[in-house]
């Protein structure tokens, strides 16, 4: 996948999201938006999915800095986490790359600022793989 990276975790679905949250905090991120897909989609289209959660992390000194740096930037943001139960039972968990994704915007100091935010969402899977 050239847009994100992701880990098997060795826990339960609802751990994993704890898990990830903790780790995330280690390193700046908090987390804004929770999304539980699976929910939505039972809800508007009664179809039955695996659990599917999608975590917009956001690190407020980073994103300062990268919304100073190109208002439009939000537009990208927050850096989405998935966690997500497959079918097997194991748990996934995903990360947008933020260097791919912010490749789109070219502003000086962007890639830089996108490069260390990827360094931390990679020090992240690493805790909790």
């Amino acid at each position: 996948m050239s847009y994100g990276f992701s880990t098997t975790v060795k826990a339960g679905f609802e751990e994993a999201i704890e898990k990830v949250t903790a780790a995330l905090q280690e390193e700046g991120f908090g987390v804004l938006t929770e999304i539980n897909v699976k929910a939505v989609m039972k809800k508007k289209l009664d179809v039955d999915k695996r659990p599917y959660t999608i975590l917009g992390a956001c690190n407020p000194v980073l994103a300062n800095q990268a919304i100073t740096a190109e208002p439009d930037i939000g537009l990208l943001l927050p850096c989405n986490v998935l966690v997500r139960q497959e079918e097997n039972g194991d748990v996934t968990v995903a990360f947008m790359d933020p260097a791919a994704v912010l490749t789109l915007v070219e502003k000086e100091g962007i890639a830089e600022l996108a490069g260390e935010v990827k360094e931390r969402l990679q020090r992240v899977m690493k805790s909790i793989s």
